[in-house]
């Protein structure tokens, strides 16, 4: 909010309840109440030492929205609760002589950490700035640092003041006394930067700093309902893809100062650690410091263990908290506390964010506890934190030069160039440069250049610094705390021990599992967990075989409850050995066009230029042993587990050469006046099959149709593929796939001729071959008719890819590099439809072709194979709708099983509730 206008107010429902003091509410009540006011009315409702306050609701944020005013209901409400509050604190709001202060903090449903706004010390002016100081028994140094916080945060967020200008004005107040840091600045000092700042305030805002403690506490309101919408929230939520139409809550809470000296101090604290999962004191302690210290990183913190040194009795109660705290919401909690003067409050409670790792062993961990049962520990996981963990690590024998050691925020190797701003990091990654950004500290503001990152390094914060909960939330490799680099980010350079510079471009290598930063790119190796899946490693003692002994334990369970079977998209034996390591079920997509290309490219080309019958059959001739000699690798490499064979599927304009080049060639060579024959009609040919949309002209069963003799060349060799197999004891349990088909009379023209070649090819190898025809539904005709198709197809799979393209209206290559970028920043899109299932449109196809093709066919066997095969949230999507499978690449197989379980645990939650 950077304009000076009286709070307006909106009509709302009659009798809407808009405002919940603490003791009113509970951790149920996150829809209403935000995640901060429901976990602050839970622990007051444990007994837990809280600062009394109130919330005002989500839905009261959503009328201000729609409106542009607040519920005309709000102030009165609000007017209500601050009067209960000042007669229990026993001081009202901003008076000159006993002033009570409050925080006015935003809270949402889901935790977006320093992604919308928080004003502390509201109150204070420059009546009650000496009343405070009589509060702390006189300490006025204490007073005018709260004073000059209050309106250097109210400038910044409430009145739209440019924060560097605040800044600024600090550091030159700490040249000037000649100290570095804020807390050697005296009251005298302190005296003159409130008046800079308010100065600062009046030349950027065209106001004074409000002197009303309501008007400062009502426009703090609005602004937090107005940080619902900045860049940097909406960035985030779709990031993390929150909706973007909940709102948030406010929570104004009694201020408790942990700026009141050594006996004073603010921390934050973590159940468990959230890098590791490992039970223990993890957390970051600043004495004499408000709570905005600790986050933002500016001052480097201690260990919270170290807190038992500082002041025992606090730490002792804060240990009990935190046990009561995890048995309580049988989870890692993150905390924020605060100590004035000896007494600890506590001023915030979550379920903490937390790396895959720690995600993995936090779940198995609380299951031996008895906390939580199994089923349980399964939601605790995800598909995307499990696909983290199966990235590479670096490699521990290699060559390294190592810059500095931090503290190790967020696990993962990243590699890429230094980058000292977000923009940069943002405009180098558009260009396909990997980066790594480094700064001294991130705020929110950095948020677009964290995501574009491979990587963050800050030389200041702890574990509990905005860089490291952001970069674990997001699954970002993050080194923080990192002192003994200095980073310029004016001069575009960092300084490690020894002298040694990395200049902006040069390359680094920063390693999230151990804190350690190195010069140059260090190579990787895989990740243990990779290595679990293929079978080379097993659980142990040490910390990797602890968190494959996780892995296992959480797969295993998945693997017992999941419904959907997995199969893998697979062209080739290498890939189905892999695959079926992986945990695969079989083949769901087998992709013939890819043994087609390389060398025998030119037995396409003849088949292409064919002109006779005689010589389409010798090309076919001499493509046929060598399909059936793939199909014969591929059914060997999945014995016993069914193989799905899609049938030659692109346009053959693809197997010539390109046109340009071809063009080109012919007439460089008639230029010479030696043409070349073959040439002359491959050109012939690629003008013939030009096409001005290929992806919707002459592909798939269209081919098949047209090209006499090529579907039943490939139906033969992968029946006499599987009578071979058969012959030799195996068990090949082939599925032939017909794609494109968009009317059911082009699938019983396919069949007839496939039945007949397996008949023949049965005949002659004395086999029975059982071979099951089915096709993809791909085409929105297809879907809306799968009722009549069923009656010709043992089996759909739906192809999402080409059905996402076809029902948008979409060319992938085209409009991925084209609009995408803007549609998602416009929030058109919350993600890519080619990255998760679009429920409404292509969902509704898919859904009901499967309720229209088992009405036909009730033992019509159902799976996907298109990509959406392996994305988690897709994943849940194909079971709510009864497929049988899902297919995906073969790295994918992991994710997707863990989601079908996942999928299969919450069906079970939701149907005994």
């Amino acid at each position: 909010m950077s304009e000076n206008k009286e709070p307006q107010v909106a009509s709302a429902p009659e009798g809407q309840k808009f405002v919940y003091d603490f003791t009113e509410g509970n951790r149920n009540l996150k829809d209403l109440l935000g995640g901060k006011g429901a976990n602050l009315a839970e622990m007051t409702n444990l007994g837990l030492p809280v600062p009394p306050g109130f919330t005002i609701t989500t839905e009261a944020c959503k009328v201000y929205l729609d409106s542009g005013e607040a519920p005309e209901a709000l102030r009165a409400e609000v007017s209500q609760h601050l009067d209960a509050l000042e007669q229990k604190m026993g001081k009202k709001l901003g008076q000159a002589d006993n002033p009570l202060l409050v925080s006015v903090r935003s809270g949402a449903k889901f935790s977006m950490p320093g992604m919308m706004d928080t004003v502390l010390n509201i109150g204070l002016s420059d009546k009650s700035v000496t009343g405070l100081a009589k509060q702390a028994g006189g300490d006025e140094r204490f007073a005018w640092d709260s004073y000059r916080r209050l309106i250097q945060m109210f400038g910044k967020t409430v009145l739209g003041v440019d924060g560097e200008l605040f800044e600024e004005a600090l550091e030159q107040a700490k040249v000037a006394k000649k100290v570095k840091v804020d807390t050697d600045l005296e009251a005298a000092d302190l005296k003159k930067l409130v008046r800079k700042f308010k100065k600062i305030v009046s030349d950027e805002a065209g106001r004074d700093f409000p002197q009303d403690p309501r008007e400062q506490m009502d426009l703090a309101i609005n602004a937090v309902f107005d940080s619902w919408n900045t860049d940097r929230a909406k960035l985030y939520r779709r990031q993390e893809r929150i909706p973007g139409d909940l709102g948030t809550a406010v929570n104004v809470c009694s201020m408790v100062f942990g700026n009141l000296g050594p006996d004073s101090g603010t921390g934050v604290a973590f159940t468990r650690d959230p890098a590791s999962g490992h039970q223990g004191v993890y957390g970051d302690y600043l004495q004499n410091a408000q709570g905005e210290d600790v986050v933002a990183g500016i001052r480097n913190t201690v260990p919270l263990a170290d807190l038992e040194n500082i002041d025992k009795a606090s730490y002792d109660q804060l240990m009990q908290i935190m046990e009561t705290l995890e048995t309580h919401y049988k989870d890692l909690c993150d905390i924020e506390f605060t100590i004035e003067r000896g007494q600890l409050w506590m001023l915030q409670t979550r379920v903490g964010k937390r790396t895959a790792g720690a995600a993995f062993r936090i779940a198995t961990q609380l299951v031996d506890q008895g906390l939580i049962d199994e089923a349980e520990a399964l939601q605790r996981v995800n598909g995307a934190q499990l696909a983290q963990l199966m990235f590479p690590r670096f490699d521990e024998e290699a060559k390294t030069e190592k810059l500095g050691r931090g503290i190790a925020a967020s696990p993962g190797a990243a590699v890429g160039k230094a980058v000292f701003d977000s923009y940069t990091a943002v405009k180098w990654s558009r260009s396909g440069e990997k980066v790594i950004l480094i700064r001294r500290e991130t705020n929110p503001d950095d948020l677009d250049g964290m995501i574009a990152a491979e990587g963050i390094l800050t030389s200041r914060g702890g574990k509990t610094s905005h860089a490291a909960v952001v970069a674990r939330g997001m699954g970002k490799t993050c080194v923080c705390g990192a002192e003994e680099i200095e980073v310029d980010t004016k001069r575009r350079r960092m300084t490690a021990p020894g002298g040694i510079v990395v200049e902006e471009g040069d390359v680094v290598s920063i390693d999230g599992s151990t804190g350690k930063v190195y010069l140059g790119e260090v190579p990787v190796v895989p990740s243990p967990v990779v290595e679990y899946f293929e079978g080379r490693m097993h659980a142990g003692a040490d910390d990797a075989d602890e968190l494959v002994a996780a892995v296992h334990r959480i797969m295993a369970y998945a693997d017992r409850v999941r419904r959907l079977r997995v199969r893998a998209n697979a062209d080739n034996a290498e890939d189905a050995l892999r695959a079926r390591r992986f945990g695969a079920q079989g083949i769901g997509l087998c992709r013939t066009e890819h043994m087609f290309l390389g060398e025998r490219r030119e037995l396409v080309e003849r088949l292409i230029l064919a002109d006779t019958d005689d010589e389409r059959e010798q090309a076919l001739g001499a493509l046929l042993p060598l399909q059936k000699a793939d199909f014969i690798e591929l059914f060997e490499s999945m014995d016993g587990l069914p193989v799905t064979v899609r049938l030659l599927d692109p346009p053959l304009h693809e197997f010539l050469p390109d046109i340009t080049e071809l063009s080109v060639r012919v007439a460089l060579a008639e230029s010479r006046k030696d043409a070349n024959e073959n040439d002359l009609r491959l050109l012939q040919a690629v003008h013939k099959l030009h096409e001005q949309n290929p992806m919707l002209g002459l592909r798939g069963v269209r081919l098949g149709l047209v090209i006499p003799g090529l579907f039943a060349m490939q139906v033969r060799a992968i029946a006499e593929a599987a009578a071979h197999r058969k012959n030799a004891k195996g068990d090949p349990r082939a599925e032939i796939m017909i794609p494109l088909v968009g009317t059911v009379q082009e699938l019983e023209i396919v069949r007839e001729e496939a039945d007949q070649v397996i008949a023949e090819v049965e005949a002659a190898t004395g086999t029975n071959l059982k071979l099951t025809i089915g096709t993809m539904i791909e085409l929105p005709r297809a879907a809306l008719t799968a009722g009549q198709i069923a009656e010709a197809a043992q089996f759909f799979s739906f192809g999402t890819n080409d059905l996402t393209q076809t029902v948008w209206g979409f060319s992938r290559d085209d409009v991925e590099a084209s609009f995408f970028t803007a549609y998602l920043e416009k929030g058109i899109f919350g993600v890519s439809p080619f990255e998760t299932i679009d429920r409404d449109g292509v969902g509704a196809l898919v859904r009901s072709a499967v309720e229209a093709g088992r009405a036909t066919r009730p033992d019509l066997k159902l799976g996907v194979c298109g990509e959406h095969g392996g994305d988690p949230e897709s994943v849940h999507f194909f079971h709510e709708v009864g497929l049988d499978y899902v297919s995906c690449s073969p790295f994918r197989i992991p994710v997707a099983r863990l989601e079908a379980g996942r999928a299969a645990a919450q069906s079970s939650g939701s149907d005994s509730r």
